[in-house]
């Protein structure tokens, strides 16, 4: 799925012009020396999750655990709760088309608006034209920093119990990121209709919809459909926080530790999850050319984006959803009130030293778990890709051939059971075996992640050019070879640079794991939203957006060197 990164390698250079060779060992001693400094946070973060010296694991655990995965196999599937699951899935799906159609309509205008086409071809004063793009940038800096589930706590004080909140907890922070994307992916379109129309006097919207959006239409499509599928998870948790739907009811059947129950609400989520990573899968390859027979018109993307509009209005009737309550005067009330209370924000009893130690535990959490992500979706990533797409034939006798494509399904399906389930049940599970503290937090994020990575992954490798594969093979090389010299070289640099994109995600995603006693920044938040000390949760959230900004620095630092 590279149109998730579309900025990460992706610098233009003319055919056959190779940078000199000064150029190529500078970029590989910054390399090695970024490498070295991988190494070294790992093992600081090793170090800071007291794996060594430190007693982590509890003795009585393991029964807790044998226990839950027990009943995996003998799930409550009365039909009384099987109706109570149908109708919480259904409210978990309706959030989700609900809150990405709002993160689509921010993620259009503060893409456009973010992009640097918008304001390079806009004006001659370059100097004004480039503050300007920053100040649209940085705008969305702070929605994309906080994680739903705090947009979720705090959109909870003032709507109630409404089903407002999960749709404005989901959009939000959604839009700011899909914002960032598009512009991204609208800066790598070919900027001459868009420029030219703007020189030959068009306004500016007419520009944008006849000679901008045309080109990146597809890209937009894809990329908002997999926002779709992150909806879902999303939806999920805020669930866990009392937004309703499945999460609501795991909540509910963790608390009473009713496993056959949590198993068959796991099972929805998990049928939910594939149901959404086939559509968006699908259409993806439609965009792609990987499944589509003629040019023109492609009858299944058309489809889905008639049935995805369609589902907005059938959504906001399942759900309750209405407008109304958003400029009621109570709201603005209640809003008013909040943001009293939130400024000035103070370090409150924890003082600015704990609030320095627990993001350097965030952190701390952040890298261990991205390490162990990283790991794991290389490891499943090649399994999981359909190598016929990568320039290999259907060798090999029927027995093998079919092999291959059970350990394709097998693979697959891990990676849907992985990040279906959400981190904060994760941390849970980890949570019997392991004391609180730094391991299990960064456990629970690592497995999740490691389902998204290793998606993200295998579509990378499925669309590799098969041509140097070919000609590899073509020379004799036999597969172990062509995949050592071929397949591994060329997918390195997007496997990196995906895993720096999923390490900025992860550092939000603390705050999840926090939320349920995993330590870090989250644990200090829910404990400062639980005593309603609102100055000191803002400068929470602000150590944790200065932290995201670091390590987005550090992430384009890193991709700029691969280039």
């Amino acid at each position: 799925m590279t149109q998730t990164l579309p900025a990460t390698g992706s610098t233009r250079r003319a055919p056959g012009r190779q940078p000199p060779p000064r150029s190529r060992d500078r970029r590989a001693r910054t390399r090695r020396w970024w490498l070295l400094a991988a190494l070294l946070a790992t093992l600081a973060s090793l170090a800071a999750a007291g794996v060594g010296p430190a007693d982590l694991v509890k003795p009585s655990g393991g029964g807790l655990v044998g226990e839950f995965f027990a009943a995996a196999i003998n799930p409550r599937i009365d039909a009384e709760f099987l109706r109570l699951t149908a109708t919480a899935a259904v409210t978990t799906l309706s959030y989700a088309v609900l809150g990405t159609a709002l993160s689509l309509v921010i993620g259009l205008v503060g893409g456009i608006l973010g992009a640097e086409i918008w304001w390079t071809c806009r004006t001659r004063r370059r100097a004004r034209s480039n503050t300007a793009w920053l100040v649209a940038r940085a705008v969305l800096v702070v929605p994309r920093g906080i994680h739903e589930v705090v947009w979720g706590l705090f959109f909870l004080v003032v709507f109630g119990i409404d089903p407002m909140v999960a749709v404005l907890a989901i959009g939000i922070p959604f839009g700011a990121v899909t914002a960032k994307v598009f512009s991204e992916i609208l800066d790598e379109t070919s900027r001459g209709p868009f420029c030219a129309m703007i020189a030959a006097g068009a306004p500016r919207r007419s520009a944008v919809i006849y000679g901008l959006l045309p080109p990146a239409l597809s890209d937009l499509l894809s990329y908002g459909f997999y926002r779709f599928e992150c909806a879902i998870r999303s939806a999920t948790i805020l669930g866990l926080v009392g937004a309703g739907g499945l999460g609501f009811q795991l909540a509910l059947s963790f608390q009473s530790l009713r496993y056959d129950e949590i198993w068959t609400l796991l099972y929805a989520l998990i049928l939910l999850s594939a149901g959404a990573d086939f559509w968006s899968s699908r259409v993806r390859a439609r965009r792609a050319g990987a499944t589509r027979s003629v040019r023109g018109h492609d009858r299944v993307l058309l489809a889905s984006v008639l049935a995805a509009v369609a589902l907005i209005p059938v959504s906001m009737w399942w759900v309750g959803l209405e407008a109304a309550v958003l400029w009621s005067d109570r709201t603005w009330q209640l809003a008013v009130d909040l943001l009293a209370q939130l400024w000035p924000p103070t370090t409150g009893v924890s003082g600015f030293g704990e609030l320095v130690e627990l993001s350097a535990v965030t952190l701390a959490m952040s890298v261990l778990a991205i390490v162990v992500a990283f790991g794991g979706g290389v490891l499943l990533a090649f399994p999981a890709a359909n190598m016929s797409r990568m320039g290999r034939r259907g060798t090999g006798s029927r027995a093998s051939r079919a092999g291959r494509v059970a350990t394709l399904v097998l693979s697959r399906g891990v990676l849907i059971v992985l990040r279906a389930i959400p981190p904060p049940v994760w941390a849970l599970l980890f949570l019997f075996v392991l004391y609180p503290g730094i391991l299990p937090g960064a456990l629970a994020l690592g497995v999740y992640t490691m389902g998204v990575l290793g998606r993200l992954m295998a579509e990378a490798a499925e669309n590799l050019d098969g041509r140097p594969l070919r000609a590899l093979r073509a020379q004799g090389a036999s597969e172990p070879q062509v995949f050592c010299y071929g397949v591994i070289p060329s997918a390195c640099a997007k496997f990196v640079a995906y895993g720096l994109y999923r390490w900025e995600v992860t550092i939000r995603e603390t705050v999840v794991v926090g939320v349920v006693g995993a330590g870090g920044l989250g644990l200090l938040l829910d404990q400062q939203l639980a005593t309603f000390d609102y100055g000191a949760t803002v400068a929470t959230l602000l150590a944790m957006i200065v932290l995201t900004l670091v390590v987005d620095v550090i992430s384009a630092l890193v991709r700029r060197s691969l280039r």
